[in-house]
This record gives C-alpha cells, sequence and structure tokens, in this order.
C-alpha cells in the first residue's frame, strides 16, 4: 500500500514481525502449563521485538473434544485434536510442546522428535530416571533442539545470581538450601498427580525437581543424596513431601524440602546460597527481588546485613523486553523468557544449554530424585549414578 497523506497524518502498511520467519506450534495439553506457554507463544511476537521467530500456533491436543475445542478458540491455535499423533503427523508442526500429565511426556516427546520436530517438555521429563534417560538419548539421536521446561532459570533475579556466582562474587560456595513448600495437598479429590502410574512421583517430582534443577544450574552438579519421602494421605502411592541433605562435586553442602502440606504457603519457593565473601537469598513471591550481602573490600570489613535489590535495571537479564525499571513483571513472564530462548536457539542454530534445560538436565534431575527415594527406602547415603 502506498503512503497516502490524511490532514497532517501520514499514512503506511506497518511491517517488522513478519519480516521474521515462523515456526508452526502444536502443543499437547492445555490446562495449568498449556495455558502458562500458550501465554508466551502469543506474547512474543510483540513483546520480545524483533521476535526470533513468529510462533504460529497450528493445533492443539486433549484427550476431551469439548474441553481442548473451547482451548483451541481461547488460546488461538487454528485446529484441535484429540490424539497427539495428529500433531506428530502434521507437517505443518515444527515445534512440538508436551504441557501434558507426566505419562504422556516420554512417548509423543519421541515421536515428534523423530518425526523431526523440535521439542519443548514440560517438567519432569518422564516419571523415572530411566524412562527420562531413554527419552533424553531417543531425542539426541534425533539432532532436534530440546528443552525441559524449568522455567525459574528465566527469572530474571535468578540469572543474575547466576552472573553473580560465575564471576566469583560470593567466592568459595560453602552452602545450598532451597524449599518449596505449597499447601493445597490435603484434600480428598483423586487428581492425577496423586497417582504413581500417571505423576511417577508426588512432591518430590512436582516441586522438588525445581529445587534441585536450580542446585545444580547455581552450585553445580550433585554428588550424593541422604533422604526420607513422607506419605502423609491415606490410599495414595506418592510422596507428599520429602526432605534431603544433599552434596555437591564442588565440595558444598546443602538441604532440599518439598511439601505439598504447609497451610499458608501458596508458592513458595525460596533458596540461599552461602559463600567465601557472602550471601545471595531468593523467594519465589517476591521474584523482582534477590537478597544479597557481600563482605566488604577491606580486610575483616562485612556488609550489615542483606540488602534487597530490585531486579529490574535496564540492563538487568531479560529487561530489554518490558518495562521503564522499577516496573515489576510477573510468573508468568518467566515461559517468555524461557520459550523465546528456546526459539532463538532454533533460529541461530545454537545450543540450548547451559541457561536453557536440555533433556540431558531433565534426566540428571530425574536420577538425583531416584536417589532420594533409594536414600528413603534404605536408610543410607546415596550416590547419584550418572549415566
Amino acid at each position: 500500500m502506498a503512503e497516502q497523506e490524511v490532514g497532517f497524518v501520514t499514512m503506511g502498511r506497518a511491517s517488522g514481525a513478519e519480516e521474521a520467519r515462523t515456526i508452526g506450534v502444536g502443543m499437547l495439553g492445555y490446562a495449568f502449563m498449556g495455558k502458562a506457554h500458550a501465554n508466551a507463544y502469543r506474547k512474543i511476537p510483540y513483546m520480545t521485538w524483533p521476535p526470533p521467530l513468529v510462533p504460529r500456533l497450528v493445533a492443539v491436543a486433549g484427550r476431551t473434544e469439548e474441553a481442548v475445542a473451547e482451548a483451541a478458540r481461547r488460546y488461538g491455535f487454528e485446529e484441535y485434536a484429540t490424539d497427539w499423533r495428529n500433531l506428530v503427523s502434521n507437517d505443518e508442526v515444527e515445534l512440538f510442546d508436551n504441557s501434558g500429565p507426566n505419562n504422556l511426556h516420554a512417548e509423543p516427546t519421541i515421536a515428534a522428535a523423530e518425526a523431526g520436530k523440535h521439542v519443548i517438555c514440560e517438567k519432569p521429563l518422564a516419571r523415572t530416571a530411566d524412562e527420562s534417560y531413554d527419552v533424553w538419548q531417543r531425542v539426541a539421536v534425533a539432532g532436534v533442539k530440546h528443552m525441559c521446561a524449568f522455567n525459574y532459570r528465566f527469572v530474571p533475579a535468578v540469572r543474575l545470581a547466576r552472573e553473580m556466582l560465575e564471576a566469583g562474587d560470593l567466592g568459595d560456595i560453602y552452602h545450598f538450601r532451597g524449599s518449596y513448600l505449597q499447601e493445597w495437598g490435603d484434600i480428598d479429590d483423586q487428581v492425577w498427580r496423586f497417582e504413581r502410574a500417571t505423576a511417577g512421583s508426588g512432591a518430590l517430582g512436582d516441586l522438588g525437581a525445581h529445587v534441585l534443577d536450580l542446585a545444580r544450574y547455581l552450585v553445580g552438579e550433585v554428588k550424593s543424596v541422604s533422604g526420607g519421602t513422607r506419605t502423609f494421605k491415606e490410599g495414595r502411592d506418592v510422596d507428599d513431601a520429602f526432605e534431603a541433605v544433599v552434596e555437591f562435586e564442588g565440595g558444598a553442602i546443602g538441604t532440599v524440602e518439598a511439601s505439598r502440606f504447609c497451610p499458608g504457603r501458596k508458592n513458595a519457593f525460596t533458596w540461599e546460597i552461602n559463600g567465601s565473601k557472602g550471601s545471595i537469598a531468593f523467594d519465589l513471591e517476591r521474584l523482582n527481588e534477590l537478597q544479597v550481602n557481600l563482605k566488604g573490600s577491606k580486610p575483616g570489613e562485612r556488609a550489615q546485613g542483606f540488602r534487597d535489590v530490585l531486579v529490574s535495571e535496564a540492563d538487568h537479564p531479560f529487561w530489554e523486553h518490558w518495562w521503564p525499571h522499577g516496573h515489576i513483571i510477573g510468573w508468568e513472564h518467566s515461559f517468555v523468557h524461557e520459550i523465546h530462548h528456546l526459539l532463538s536457539a532454533i533460529a541461530k542454530d545454537e545450543d540450548v544449554a547451559p541457561h536453557g534445560a536440555t533433556f540431558e538436565d531433565g534426566y540428571r534431575a530425574a536420577e538425583i530424585c531416584d536417589a532420594i527415594v533409594r536414600s528413603s527406602e534404605s536408610g543410607r547415603r546415596e550416590e547419584v549414578p550418572y549415566r
């Protein structure tokens, strides 16, 4: 369209995002995580300007036709299906997003990768370490980009913490302590998260996997564990809570816990790292803040307690996509950052690691979880046997 003069206003055709290549997305699952992922795909074309790729929401799959049809209309997918195999066989789907229940993580994800599609799969990667290992190995052979959706790696304060640790700001690391507490587990409803055949484990795989992934991402590989699991609700075959002492390959020690039986705790994910030069701490319910205590530059000089750093400056991680400093963002934006990272890796043919969690990372988190279960059963410290 040629430019036109209308009074004092110049009218012209907008351009920009269409200059980026589109990528067809097929998504399995439309509930909690499907909603979070769909929201991210919708935001990327106009918020992460210019986008690495423009997501085209081709199709969404779910087992209940009425519900998945409604999800397609709500989220903006062009089509819907009641069988995930329709997404795998659809040539217009280039990225397969698995946001389904844990028992549907392995087979659909492997099938999509072997069909040549890039894949992102919600955590846990699968129900056990053995199953997770199989997913990782078979997808790696397929040669596609793969990401396990540990979205908390993409919270700006967490990424700033990683930058501080890499710069040596905390010196030698002594301790990691992480906790993920929720309150909703004391219910009588038998949802799929309480069924071993579907979920694989309870609070350990659902919440503890997040803590263990960030422990690995920030401090390093976990070498051994000593843990205990408990089921409080009669009739369940998954854990309701766990506690573990962990030892890192670098020499640090730590504690990790998760529970769904903590009245008053809505989504309380906290962690703290202590080193020879200082400490940092984080609380997901205040996700725009990082607590920092660094020793002074003079011998014997110490900082006076923690100070709160508002992680919203223009030079802070991910902030180029958002608002002027001090205008905070929310939980849902971690998914925007995560999927943007994957799309960039696809567009530029770059590695998803180290900041994105690959399927190897998903497998390693599962191996630690299984070692905690074995430790609970044996009463002994267990080495983590990475393959």
